[in-house]
């Protein structure tokens, strides 16, 4: 399992992921799934992968490939990110068909699914969803965020932390505290953690970060976050409980 998110706002993009993959529990191990893509000054490109490895692996390369051989459509060839989100869904398509009768024979899922996050001249910053069957969604002012994969330990805080003015800074917090609540909660989601945030209109990613294990940042972090969540909820009012004489008990049905 993974876990990646997205963010767009007015003021820029970030996205986040963790490099964990297993096959078991005694087989772990640990592979990029936050691409940049971007070409300085034209446009920015950020894909993240979650599902079957595999096949995202044969997507991205197909990607690359098809960049450097010049292909007439390629990811530096389309004018718009729906466009992309387009394309990449068809890659999908295509390399589902070619395996999936291999792979369901073994019971394997054969499944895979993308963010994609950015920016091209003329353009809003965009955030799309991709789903295995090629058809996607974008995030939109009323849902600034999207996530893959083990997504639900991670999206509590986002709900409660986005808002359309959220400073790009912010929204890195919020994705950094995201996917480490995530980690703590599921073995399957780990280091190390990569963060890209890109700036609106700069057409250029100036700001990437990579966690391994161990880091002293995130262990700083995590502690901080911990330590006010606790204080937060020591600070919370005790129950006030029902008096004794309350008819409660009443309502309740006994076969």
């Amino acid at each position: 399992m993974t876990y990646c998110l997205g963010i767009v706002n007015r003021f820029g993009i970030v996205m986040g992921a963790d490099s964990r993959t297993n096959a078991g529990v005694d087989y772990i191990s640990a592979y990029r799934k936050l691409f940049d893509f971007s070409v300085p000054g034209e446009r920015v490109i950020l894909i993240s992968t979650s599902g079957n490895l595999s096949m995202s692996q044969g997507v991205i390369t197909q990607l690359k490939r098809e960049i450097n051989n010049h292909e007439e459509t390629n990811l530096y060839t389309l004018s718009t990110m729906s466009d992309i989100a387009h394309y990449i869904g068809c890659k999908t398509r295509q390399l589902q068909d070619r395996d999936r009768p291999w792979l369901e024979r073994e019971n394997i899922d054969y499944h895979c699914s993308f963010l994609l996050g950015g920016q091209i001249q003329g353009e809003e910053p965009q955030l799309y969803l991709i789903y295995p069957q090629g058809n996607f969604i974008q995030a939109t002012k009323e849902t600034q965020f999207l996530q893959i994969g083990e997504t639900k330990y991670g999206k509590p805080i986002l709900d409660r932390t986005i808002k359309d003015d959220t400073p790009l800074d912010a929204l890195a917090k919020c994705a950094l505290l995201s996917i480490d609540s995530t980690m703590k909660s599921n073995i399957s989601v780990g280091p190390p953690i990569n963060l890209v945030m890109y700036e609106t209109n700069s057409f250029v990613i100036r700001h990437k970060l990579q966690l391994r294990l161990g880091d002293p940042y995130l262990a700083k972090m995590r502690k901080l976050w911990e330590d006010h969540v606790r204080q937060a909820f020591d600070s919370m009012p005790n129950l006030e409980w029902e008096p004794e004489e309350s008819q409660w008990n009443e309502d309740i049905l006994i076969d």
